[in-house]
Protein backbone atom coordinates (compact mmCIF):
# COMPACT_ATOMS: atom_id res chain seq x y z
CA UNK A 1 0.00 0.00 0.00
CA UNK A 2 2.76 2.40 0.97
CA UNK A 3 4.61 1.68 -2.28
CA UNK A 4 1.45 2.38 -4.30
CA UNK A 5 1.04 5.84 -2.65
CA UNK A 6 4.69 6.69 -3.37
CA UNK A 7 4.21 5.87 -7.03
CA UNK A 8 1.08 8.05 -7.23
CA UNK A 9 2.91 10.96 -5.61
CA UNK A 10 5.73 10.69 -8.15
CA UNK A 11 3.26 10.79 -11.02
CA UNK A 12 1.57 13.87 -9.59
CA UNK A 13 4.94 15.64 -9.40
CA UNK A 14 5.68 14.72 -13.00
CA UNK A 15 2.26 15.96 -14.14
CA UNK A 16 2.79 19.22 -12.25
CA UNK A 17 6.08 19.73 -14.13
CA UNK A 18 4.38 19.13 -17.47
CA UNK A 19 1.50 21.45 -16.61
CA UNK A 20 4.00 24.10 -15.55
CA UNK A 21 5.85 23.82 -18.88
CA UNK A 22 2.59 23.83 -20.85
CA UNK A 23 1.43 27.04 -19.13
CA UNK A 24 4.77 28.88 -19.03
CA UNK A 25 5.80 28.35 -22.66
CA UNK A 26 2.94 30.43 -24.17
CA UNK A 27 3.50 33.08 -21.51
CA UNK A 28 7.15 33.45 -22.55
CA UNK A 29 6.14 33.65 -26.24
CA UNK A 30 3.49 36.29 -25.47
CA UNK A 31 6.01 38.27 -23.40
CA UNK A 32 8.60 38.13 -26.24
CA UNK A 33 6.05 39.28 -28.85
CA UNK A 34 4.85 42.13 -26.64
CA UNK A 35 8.43 43.34 -26.13
CA UNK A 36 9.13 43.07 -29.89
CA UNK A 37 5.89 44.91 -30.71
CA UNK A 38 6.75 47.55 -28.15
CA UNK A 39 10.21 48.05 -29.69
CA UNK A 40 8.73 48.28 -33.21
CA UNK A 41 6.06 50.70 -32.04
CA UNK A 42 8.67 52.76 -30.21
CA UNK A 43 10.85 52.79 -33.34
CA UNK A 44 7.91 53.98 -35.45
CA UNK A 45 7.03 56.57 -32.82
CA UNK A 46 10.66 57.73 -32.74
CA UNK A 47 10.72 58.11 -36.53
CA UNK A 48 7.32 59.83 -36.52
CA UNK A 49 8.56 62.15 -33.78
CA UNK A 50 11.75 62.83 -35.76
CA UNK A 51 9.68 63.68 -38.85
CA UNK A 52 7.39 65.89 -36.78
CA UNK A 53 10.35 67.93 -35.57
CA UNK A 54 11.57 68.44 -39.14
CA UNK A 55 8.10 68.99 -40.56
CA UNK A 56 7.43 71.84 -38.15
CA UNK A 57 9.26 73.93 -40.74
CA UNK A 58 9.55 71.74 -43.84
CA UNK A 59 5.81 71.09 -44.13
CA UNK A 60 5.36 74.72 -45.16
CA UNK A 61 4.95 74.89 -48.97
CA UNK A 62 6.51 78.36 -49.18
CA UNK A 63 9.74 77.39 -47.34
CA UNK A 64 12.65 78.28 -49.66
CA UNK A 65 16.28 79.28 -49.70
CA UNK A 66 18.42 81.27 -52.10
CA UNK A 67 21.88 79.93 -53.04
CA UNK A 68 24.99 82.02 -53.53
CA UNK A 69 24.43 81.84 -57.28
CA UNK A 70 20.95 83.28 -56.81
CA UNK A 71 19.00 80.06 -57.42
CA UNK A 72 15.81 79.60 -55.41
CA UNK A 73 15.47 76.09 -53.92
CA UNK A 74 12.25 74.83 -52.34
CA UNK A 75 12.72 73.23 -48.91
CA UNK A 76 9.15 71.93 -48.75
CA UNK A 77 8.75 68.22 -47.91
CA UNK A 78 5.51 66.52 -48.94
CA UNK A 79 4.84 64.03 -46.14
CA UNK A 80 2.44 61.96 -48.29
CA UNK A 81 5.13 61.40 -50.92
CA UNK A 82 7.69 60.55 -48.25
CA UNK A 83 5.37 57.97 -46.66
CA UNK A 84 4.86 56.29 -50.05
CA UNK A 85 8.54 56.35 -51.06
CA UNK A 86 11.18 53.64 -50.83
CA UNK A 87 12.75 55.59 -47.92
CA UNK A 88 9.61 55.70 -45.79
CA UNK A 89 11.36 53.84 -42.92
CA UNK A 90 14.48 56.03 -42.90
CA UNK A 91 14.92 58.94 -40.51
CA UNK A 92 15.80 62.35 -41.94
CA UNK A 93 19.24 62.43 -40.30
CA UNK A 94 20.24 59.10 -41.85
CA UNK A 95 20.50 60.99 -45.15
CA UNK A 96 21.08 64.54 -43.89
CA UNK A 97 24.02 63.61 -41.67
CA UNK A 98 25.33 67.18 -41.36
CA UNK A 99 22.14 68.36 -39.61
CA UNK A 100 22.72 68.01 -35.86
CA UNK A 101 20.90 71.01 -34.42
CA UNK A 102 17.56 72.75 -34.82
CA UNK A 103 17.61 75.43 -36.16
CA UNK A 104 20.37 74.40 -38.60
CA UNK A 105 23.74 76.04 -38.51
CA UNK A 106 26.23 76.34 -41.32
CA UNK A 107 25.90 75.16 -44.90
CA UNK A 108 23.78 72.06 -45.48
CA UNK A 109 25.36 69.93 -48.20
CA UNK A 110 23.65 67.80 -50.80
CA UNK A 111 22.84 64.25 -49.64
CA UNK A 112 25.46 61.69 -50.67
CA UNK A 113 23.53 58.59 -51.78
CA UNK A 114 26.68 56.48 -52.02
CA UNK A 115 26.87 56.30 -48.24
CA UNK A 116 24.29 53.49 -48.46
CA UNK A 117 24.17 52.69 -52.17
CA UNK A 118 27.54 51.38 -53.33
CA UNK A 119 28.90 48.23 -54.96
CA UNK A 120 28.91 45.41 -52.41
CA UNK A 121 26.36 47.14 -50.15
CA UNK A 122 24.01 44.68 -48.37
CA UNK A 123 21.00 46.57 -49.73
CA UNK A 124 22.21 46.31 -53.33
CA UNK A 125 21.76 43.35 -55.73
CA UNK A 126 24.87 41.17 -56.05
CA UNK A 127 27.08 41.97 -59.01
CA UNK A 128 25.69 45.46 -59.57
CA UNK A 129 28.08 47.75 -61.47
CA UNK A 130 25.92 50.84 -61.87
CA UNK A 131 28.08 53.01 -59.61
CA UNK A 132 31.26 52.30 -61.57
CA UNK A 133 29.25 52.74 -64.76
CA UNK A 134 27.89 56.09 -63.60
CA UNK A 135 31.38 57.35 -62.70
CA UNK A 136 32.58 56.53 -66.23
CA UNK A 137 29.46 57.99 -67.87
CA UNK A 138 29.04 61.46 -69.34
CA UNK A 139 27.12 62.57 -66.23
CA UNK A 140 29.66 61.13 -63.81
CA UNK A 141 32.61 62.65 -65.66
CA UNK A 142 30.88 66.04 -65.71
CA UNK A 143 30.44 65.83 -61.93
CA UNK A 144 34.11 64.97 -61.42
CA UNK A 145 35.08 68.02 -63.48
CA UNK A 146 32.94 70.22 -61.23
CA UNK A 147 30.24 71.06 -63.75
CA UNK A 148 27.47 72.68 -61.65
CA UNK A 149 24.82 71.60 -64.19
CA UNK A 150 25.78 67.90 -64.05
CA UNK A 151 23.00 65.69 -62.65
CA UNK A 152 23.25 63.96 -59.27
CA UNK A 153 21.25 60.87 -58.24
CA UNK A 154 18.41 63.04 -56.90
CA UNK A 155 17.97 64.89 -60.20
CA UNK A 156 16.90 61.67 -61.93
CA UNK A 157 15.54 59.45 -59.14
CA UNK A 158 13.91 62.19 -57.04
CA UNK A 159 14.54 63.28 -53.44
CA UNK A 160 11.73 62.50 -50.99
CA UNK A 161 9.64 60.71 -53.64
CA UNK A 162 12.13 57.97 -54.64
CA UNK A 163 10.37 54.89 -56.01
CA UNK A 164 11.48 51.72 -57.88
CA UNK A 165 11.70 52.07 -61.66
CA UNK A 166 8.85 49.56 -62.08
CA UNK A 167 6.49 51.87 -60.18
CA UNK A 168 4.40 53.94 -62.61
CA UNK A 169 4.90 57.02 -60.37
CA UNK A 170 8.71 56.80 -60.45
CA UNK A 171 10.66 59.53 -62.24
CA UNK A 172 12.81 56.85 -63.91
CA UNK A 173 9.88 54.68 -64.98
CA UNK A 174 9.98 53.92 -68.72
CA UNK A 175 6.97 56.14 -69.38
CA UNK A 176 8.25 59.05 -67.23
CA UNK A 177 11.99 59.04 -67.89
CA UNK A 178 11.64 61.14 -71.06
CA UNK A 179 10.25 64.07 -69.06
CA UNK A 180 12.97 63.54 -66.43
CA UNK A 181 15.72 63.76 -69.05
CA UNK A 182 13.88 66.64 -70.71
CA UNK A 183 14.37 68.86 -67.65
CA UNK A 184 17.97 69.33 -68.79
CA UNK A 185 17.90 68.21 -72.44
CA UNK A 186 15.15 70.55 -73.58
CA UNK A 187 15.92 70.57 -77.33
CA UNK A 188 16.18 66.80 -77.52
CA UNK A 189 12.94 66.48 -75.55
CA UNK A 190 11.13 68.81 -77.95
CA UNK A 191 12.36 66.85 -80.99
CA UNK A 192 11.54 63.48 -79.41
CA UNK A 193 7.97 64.55 -78.55
CA UNK A 194 7.30 65.02 -82.28
CA UNK A 195 8.58 61.55 -83.20
CA UNK A 196 6.74 58.29 -83.89
CA UNK A 197 8.53 56.77 -80.89
CA UNK A 198 6.99 59.35 -78.53
CA UNK A 199 3.55 58.84 -80.05
CA UNK A 200 3.71 55.12 -79.19
CA UNK A 201 5.25 55.74 -75.77
CA UNK A 202 2.44 58.17 -74.90
CA UNK A 203 0.03 55.36 -75.77
CA UNK A 204 1.76 53.27 -73.06
CA UNK A 205 3.26 50.83 -75.56
CA UNK A 206 6.07 49.03 -73.67
CA UNK A 207 8.00 48.28 -76.87
CA UNK A 208 8.33 51.99 -77.72
CA UNK A 209 11.88 53.25 -77.05
CA UNK A 210 12.52 55.93 -74.44
CA UNK A 211 15.81 57.75 -73.75
CA UNK A 212 17.38 54.93 -71.72
CA UNK A 213 16.60 52.26 -74.34
CA UNK A 214 19.00 53.93 -76.78
CA UNK A 215 21.40 55.85 -74.54
CA UNK A 216 21.47 53.51 -71.52
CA UNK A 217 20.69 54.28 -67.88
CA UNK A 218 23.84 54.68 -65.80
CA UNK A 219 26.04 54.00 -68.85
CA UNK A 220 25.20 57.17 -70.79
CA UNK A 221 28.18 58.29 -72.86
CA UNK A 222 28.60 61.09 -75.42
CA UNK A 223 28.06 60.12 -79.08
CA UNK A 224 31.70 61.04 -79.80
CA UNK A 225 32.96 58.23 -77.55
CA UNK A 226 33.55 54.92 -79.35
CA UNK A 227 32.10 52.83 -76.52
CA UNK A 228 28.80 54.78 -76.63
CA UNK A 229 25.68 52.96 -77.85
CA UNK A 230 24.93 55.99 -80.06
CA UNK A 231 28.41 56.28 -81.60
CA UNK A 232 28.20 56.31 -85.42
CA UNK A 233 29.34 52.72 -86.01
CA UNK A 234 27.28 51.42 -83.03
CA UNK A 235 23.94 52.96 -84.07
CA UNK A 236 22.96 50.09 -86.43
CA UNK A 237 23.36 47.61 -83.55
CA UNK A 238 21.35 49.84 -81.21
CA UNK A 239 18.48 50.29 -83.68
CA UNK A 240 18.47 46.61 -84.65
CA UNK A 241 17.59 45.55 -81.09
CA UNK A 242 14.02 46.49 -81.95
CA UNK A 243 13.96 46.72 -85.75
CA UNK A 244 15.23 43.18 -86.32
CA UNK A 245 12.57 41.67 -84.06
CA UNK A 246 9.24 40.60 -85.56
CA UNK A 247 7.70 40.54 -82.06
CA UNK A 248 8.52 44.22 -81.51
CA UNK A 249 8.07 46.00 -84.85
CA UNK A 250 6.11 43.33 -86.73
CA UNK A 251 2.86 44.23 -84.97
CA UNK A 252 3.10 47.73 -86.48
CA UNK A 253 3.57 46.44 -90.02
CA UNK A 254 7.23 47.46 -90.09
CA UNK A 255 9.32 44.92 -92.06
CA UNK A 256 12.41 43.59 -90.29
CA UNK A 257 14.52 42.99 -93.41
CA UNK A 258 15.65 46.62 -93.34
CA UNK A 259 18.39 45.58 -90.91
CA UNK A 260 19.66 42.82 -93.22
CA UNK A 261 19.42 44.96 -96.35
CA UNK A 262 21.38 47.74 -94.64
CA UNK A 263 24.06 45.28 -93.52
CA UNK A 264 24.39 44.00 -97.11
CA UNK A 265 24.49 47.51 -98.58
CA UNK A 266 27.58 49.59 -99.30
CA UNK A 267 26.80 51.77 -96.26
CA UNK A 268 26.41 48.75 -93.97
CA UNK A 269 29.57 47.01 -95.15
CA UNK A 270 31.58 50.23 -94.81
CA UNK A 271 30.23 50.70 -91.26
CA UNK A 272 31.20 47.12 -90.34
CA UNK A 273 34.75 47.86 -91.42
CA UNK A 274 34.79 50.91 -89.13
CA UNK A 275 34.19 53.68 -91.65
CA UNK A 276 32.91 56.49 -89.40
CA UNK A 277 31.79 58.60 -92.36
CA UNK A 278 29.50 55.91 -93.80
CA UNK A 279 25.78 56.56 -93.43
CA UNK A 280 24.08 54.82 -90.51
CA UNK A 281 20.37 54.65 -89.54
CA UNK A 282 20.37 58.09 -87.91
CA UNK A 283 22.11 59.69 -90.90
CA UNK A 284 18.94 59.18 -92.96
CA UNK A 285 16.10 58.73 -90.44
CA UNK A 286 17.23 61.34 -87.91
CA UNK A 287 18.00 61.06 -84.21
CA UNK A 288 15.27 62.17 -81.83
CA UNK A 289 12.63 63.40 -84.28
CA UNK A 290 12.18 60.11 -86.17
CA UNK A 291 9.10 60.20 -88.40
CA UNK A 292 7.58 57.71 -90.89
CA UNK A 293 8.29 58.19 -94.60
CA UNK A 294 4.66 59.22 -95.15
CA UNK A 295 5.15 62.34 -93.00
CA UNK A 296 6.14 65.37 -95.16
CA UNK A 297 8.55 66.48 -92.39
CA UNK A 298 10.45 63.18 -92.46
CA UNK A 299 13.99 63.26 -93.96
CA UNK A 300 13.16 59.99 -95.79
CA UNK A 301 10.02 61.39 -97.41
CA UNK A 302 10.46 61.26 -101.21
CA UNK A 303 10.42 65.06 -101.49
CA UNK A 304 13.17 65.36 -98.88
CA UNK A 305 15.45 62.51 -100.04
CA UNK A 306 17.59 64.67 -102.38
CA UNK A 307 18.40 66.96 -99.45
CA UNK A 308 19.00 64.01 -97.08
CA UNK A 309 21.28 62.20 -99.52
CA UNK A 310 22.89 65.52 -100.44
CA UNK A 311 24.43 65.79 -96.99
CA UNK A 312 27.00 63.24 -98.21
CA UNK A 313 26.43 63.09 -101.97
CA UNK A 314 26.82 66.66 -103.21
CA UNK A 315 25.37 65.92 -106.66
CA UNK A 316 22.17 64.38 -105.31
CA UNK A 317 19.12 65.25 -107.38
CA UNK A 318 15.54 64.08 -107.88
CA UNK A 319 16.77 60.77 -109.31
CA UNK A 320 17.91 59.78 -105.80
CA UNK A 321 14.27 59.63 -104.75
CA UNK A 322 13.24 57.41 -107.69
CA UNK A 323 15.17 54.32 -106.74
CA UNK A 324 14.14 51.83 -104.07
CA UNK A 325 15.79 51.95 -100.65
CA UNK A 326 16.59 48.90 -98.48
CA UNK A 327 16.47 46.68 -101.55
CA UNK A 328 16.44 42.93 -100.95
CA UNK A 329 17.68 41.28 -104.18
CA UNK A 330 16.25 37.94 -103.00
CA UNK A 331 12.68 39.29 -102.86
CA UNK A 332 10.33 39.75 -105.86
CA UNK A 333 9.30 43.09 -104.37
CA UNK A 334 12.64 44.52 -105.58
CA UNK A 335 11.37 44.25 -109.18
CA UNK A 336 13.88 44.03 -112.02
CA UNK A 337 16.79 43.73 -109.56
CA UNK A 338 15.37 40.40 -108.40
CA UNK A 339 15.11 39.02 -111.96
CA UNK A 340 18.54 40.33 -112.96
CA UNK A 341 19.99 38.68 -109.87
CA UNK A 342 18.09 35.48 -110.68
CA UNK A 343 19.42 35.52 -114.27
CA UNK A 344 23.04 35.89 -113.15
CA UNK A 345 22.55 33.23 -110.49
CA UNK A 346 21.50 30.60 -113.03
CA UNK A 347 24.01 31.88 -115.60
CA UNK A 348 26.81 31.33 -113.09
CA UNK A 349 25.51 27.86 -112.23
CA UNK A 350 25.26 26.98 -115.95
CA UNK A 351 28.79 28.20 -116.71
CA UNK A 352 30.22 26.26 -113.76
CA UNK A 353 28.31 23.13 -114.78
CA UNK A 354 29.53 23.44 -118.40
CA UNK A 355 33.10 23.99 -117.15
CA UNK A 356 32.95 20.85 -114.99
CA UNK A 357 31.70 18.80 -117.97
CA UNK A 358 34.43 20.28 -120.19
CA UNK A 359 37.12 19.37 -117.65
CA UNK A 360 35.72 15.86 -117.27
CA UNK A 361 35.66 15.30 -121.06
CA UNK A 362 39.18 16.71 -121.44
CA UNK A 363 40.54 14.40 -118.73
CA UNK A 364 38.73 11.44 -120.29
CA UNK A 365 40.29 12.22 -123.71
CA UNK A 366 43.78 12.46 -122.23
CA UNK A 367 43.28 9.20 -120.37
CA UNK A 368 42.34 7.37 -123.59
CA UNK A 369 45.26 8.93 -125.52
CA UNK A 370 47.76 7.65 -122.94
CA UNK A 371 46.11 4.24 -122.99
CA UNK A 372 46.51 3.97 -126.79
CA UNK A 373 50.19 5.02 -126.54
CA UNK A 374 50.88 2.04 -124.28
Amino acid sequence: MWNYLKKMGGKLKMNKGRVKKFVMAPLFVALFLSVLYGQTTNTKKTKALQWQKCLLCHAKPDLKKVTREGHVISLFVDQKKLLNSSHKNIRCQECHIDIVTIPHKGEIKRVDCTRCHYEGSPIEPKGTKRYTQFQKSAHGQALLKGNPKAPHCQDCHGDHNILPAKDSRSQVNKFNVVRTCGKCHTNEYRDYEESIHAKLLNQKKPEAPSCTDCHGGHTIEPPTQKSSSVYGTKIPDTCSRCHSSVKIVGKYGIPTQQVLTYEDSFHGIATKFGDEKAANCASCHGYHSILPASDPRSPINKKNLPHTCGKCHKNANKNFAKGKIHVDPHSKSSGIIYYVGLFFKYLTISVLFALIIHIFLDLNRKFHEKKEER
